[in-house]
Parts: structure tokens; sequence; C-alpha cells
């Protein structure tokens, strides 16, 4: 298992040390040439934005930004710096590589979820 960033060696290092150790490797694709190749998309800022403001305003979005602070760094480093508006996604393949199950995220709410993921494992 391994997640693919949208950023640099540079920036996933300091990431990992702020917010690691993790169970699996981070690689990245600053070009966001996998991303784009698998379908993924960019949201609207303007979307994404109106989406953060509204949930922080009914209390639906806490510890936007962390209380850590080399957490808080990153969290504010990334946003002026990376493109936090891309769409991730999860992807499981076979032992011989065969993508066996995939879901693009459409919004930051849209992820797939971990009982439909660990059916496919």
């Amino acid at each position: 298992m391994y997640a693919i960033a949208p950023s640099n060696a540079a920036f996933i290092s300091k990431f990992i040390e702020a917010f690691g150790p993790f169970p699996f490797p981070i690689l990245g694709d600053p070009n966001k040439e996998a991303y784009y190749e698998l379908g993924h998309k960019t949201s609207p800022k303007w979307k994404l934005l109106s989406q953060a403001a509204i949930g922080f305003v009914i209390g639906k979005v806490k510890n936007f930004i962390p209380k850590d602070e080399r957490q808080k760094k990153v969290v504010l480093t990334s946003m002026k710096k990376a493109d936090v508006y891309i769409q991730g996604g999860t992807y499981v393949y076979s032992e011989n590589g065969k993508l066996i199950y995939h879901h693009v995220d459409s919004s930051p709410e849209d992820h797939a979820k971990i009982d439909t993921v660990l059916i496919e494992v």
C-alpha cells in the first residue's frame, strides 16, 4: 500500500515529519500526471472555499488549522503553495497488478467508504 500526493519530495518530507509516521510510503506527483491520468479533477476554488466557510460558521468544520505548530506550518504552506483543490481517490489492485476497485472523489466529502474498500480487499 502507498499514497500519492500532488507535491514534491521536500514538502512530503515536511508533511511526514509533522503528521507521521505512516505505515506506507507517500510518493510525490508534483506535476499531477498520475492524478490527471486517473481522471482526478481540480475543484473550483470558490466552491471549496465557500464550503469551508459555511462548515466553519455552522460548526461542521473544526480544527481546520491544527493547533500543533509544526502541523499548522505545513497546512498553511500547503494552502498557499500546493493544489489543495485537486480531489483524491482510492484504488485497490490485486497482487498481479489488476485494478479491482477504484473511487475518484468528486468533492472533499466524497471519499471511498472504508467498509466498501475492506470488502474489495
